[in-house]
């Protein structure tokens, strides 16, 4: 098994290019007060907004806003607080990962869940989702104790990019309305098909990794 200190982070997000500079300069102007503790919870409220501004959708769609700042706030607070500990050498590797990831998992099951409490979503295709997302979150941790890579990327595809695809959504269905749409005999509204092709998305990631990093195993036990 691999040391979880020394694992190597792999982000090869399409956002990266300008995710990573603009997290530089947030964490060189920082200031002193802000720990990455704090930064942490400043993603958990993050999540909360989420759930409060899907689940206030009931009421008016215009808290469609309120949920697409929560993610804003959410990648402020879950993007930044290792970059900070980096940036100030301040790390806690066995600590620093131990609750970024614990609290990752809870907030994805918040993010999901006050989706499926809004009009826009069947809540059980809500929670395929968070399945989903969850199984492919084991996924990396398995590997990076296997093999020393923790991988955040697939195919491009991040934690950044769906946060962008979510508020997209959110302002899609804020303007033009979440109809019915029937497709093969099945009749949901835009945003249910648009969740599921996020859940076929990460079944595909999920399936396809765990298919390779087992035969590639597989050959370096043999």
């Amino acid at each position: 098994m691999s040391d979880i200190r020394k694992h190597k982070r792999i982000n090869d997000i399409l956002l990266g290019r300008f995710e990573r500079p603009a997290l530089q300069w947030l964490a060189a102007h920082m200031p002193a007060w802000v720990t990455p503790d704090i930064l942490t919870g400043v993603g958990v409220f993050g999540a909360l907004v989420i759930t409060a501004g899907y689940a206030l959708t009931n009421l008016n769609p215009g808290f469609l806003w309120l949920a697409s700042l929560g993610f804003v706030i959410n990648w402020f607070g879950d993007s930044l607080d290792g970059t900070l500990a980096r940036y100030r050498k301040i790390e806690r590797p066995l600590y620093g990962f131990f609750i970024d990831h614990t609290v990752d998992a809870a907030n994805e099951m918040i993010i999901f869940l006050g989706l499926g409490f809004s009009p826009y979503v069947r809540f059980d295709l809500a929670c395929l989702a968070l399945i989903g997302y969850l199984m492919l979150s084991v996924l990396v941790y398995i590997r990076t104790c296997v093999k020393g890579e923790f991988v955040i990327s697939y195919s491009g595809l991040g934690p950044t990019e769906v946060r962008v695809l979510a508020i997209l959504a959110n302002a899609l269905i804020f303007f033009v309305g979440n109809p019915p749409l029937t497709i093969a005999t099945l009749t949901l509204t835009v945003y249910d098909w648009l969740v599921i092709i996020v859940i076929t998305i990460l079944a595909t990631i999920f399936v396809a990794s765990t298919f390779n990093q087992a035969r590639e195993l597989a050959r370096v036990d043999s």
